[in-house]
């Protein structure tokens, strides 16, 4: 017997991230005993022959594989549906539990929400956690990063249109010396994590203009591009070129697998801001000469794929 021609999509089905619903309901949901048979023979990377016993079994990735797969629809279901202040507070509780790795995401928390929805946070990290997040962090977090990341999430920002231009291009100079200055890590300085975790995200882009036009350089191609710091300035200066390189990160195809769970954090945490994800989207194509849409198209199969671009829809 040999195998229908529909199987041959199969593979592509199921490779990938996400999985074609569809296609295997239609193809393995009707097809016949034997049918399947062909296929786990035909399928070596998915199933290996034992032979001692005449039988095809799953490799142990492949089942990995497919759960995770499987899983992604349904995770971003259930964080869409979550209040913000709830989705935002564990992530930041799943950072911590993670360590140094996944600080970026307590960064990304503090410095891309307005100032209401980071309290708002707070609030539901008390309510699921019986403490309060900037005591979490300080508990768990040593070293240098420790002063900072309690900083960033105990900000209240002032968000209206008025800047003190003097105080920006004096605190530049400041900025300044300490990123050219050796010994002390930068974000243990206490004056830089006073400007970084009090100042008004406007503020800080009147900051960002004095800076390099002091140094004659750019702020972010200064500090180590692999550095918390760099994390925070980008998130509070550049938000929708912070979300773009994780965005382009997590659709990589050797992307791992933590790599890969950043799109869909992105999508339900800016889905709703019809602004930011506007920008987003401008800021992707602009950088990778395609929209998100047709990366998402692209790259993603199935009932998360369509549900990712109906998020996406609702900037349009």
């Amino acid at each position: 017997m040999a195998l229908p021609l529909e199987f041959e999509s199969l593979t592509e089905a199921i490779s990938g991230m996400g999985v074609d619903e569809n296609a295997l309901i239609s193809t393995l949901g009707k097809s016949q005993k034997e049918h399947r048979k062909l296929f786990r023979k035909a399928s070596k990377s998915f199933f290996v022959e034992d032979e001692e016993r005449a039988f095809e079994k799953c490799h142990d990735h492949f089942v990995r594989h497919l759960k995770l797969e499987f899983s992604r629809f349904n995770n971003a279901v259930v964080m869409w549906a979550m209040h913000p202040w709830e989705r935002d507070a564990r992530l930041v509780k799943k950072a911590l539990k993670k360590g140094e790795e996944a600080y970026n995401l307590i960064v990304e928390v503090s410095c891309t929400r307005s100032a209401e929805d980071l309290l708002g946070a707070r609030k539901a990290y008390h309510s699921l956690f019986d403490q309060s997040m900037e005591e979490d962090i300080a508990s768990h977090v040593h070293g240098p990063h420790r002063k900072l990341l309690v900083g960033l999430v105990s900000a209240y920002r002032y968000e209206g249109n008025k800047v003190k231009d003097d105080s920006a291009k004096s605190e530049a100079k400041i900025l300044a010396e300490a990123v050219a200055s050796s010994g002390e890590e930068v974000v243990e300085k206490d004056e830089v994590v006073r400007i970084l975790t009090t100042r008004s995200k406007l503020h800080l882009q009147h900051l960002y203009k004095h800076f390099n036009e002091i140094k004659g350089s750019d702020l972010l191609e200064g500090v180590s591009q692999s550095s918390l710091l760099n994390e925070a300035l980008l998130c509070l200066l550049k938000p929708a070129l912070y979300f773009s390189k994780i965005l382009d990160a997590s659709l990589n195809k050797e992307a791992d697998k933590t790599t890969k769970k950043w799109l869909t954090r992105v999508f339900v945490t800016r889905a709703d801001h019809s602004d930011e994800m506007n920008e987003i989207k401008e800021e992707f194509n602009n950088l990778y000469g395609e929209t998100l849409a047709q990366r998402i198209q692209e790259k993603i199969k199935g009932n998360y794929r369509d549900f990712l671009l109906t998020l996406l829809s609702k900037s349009d």
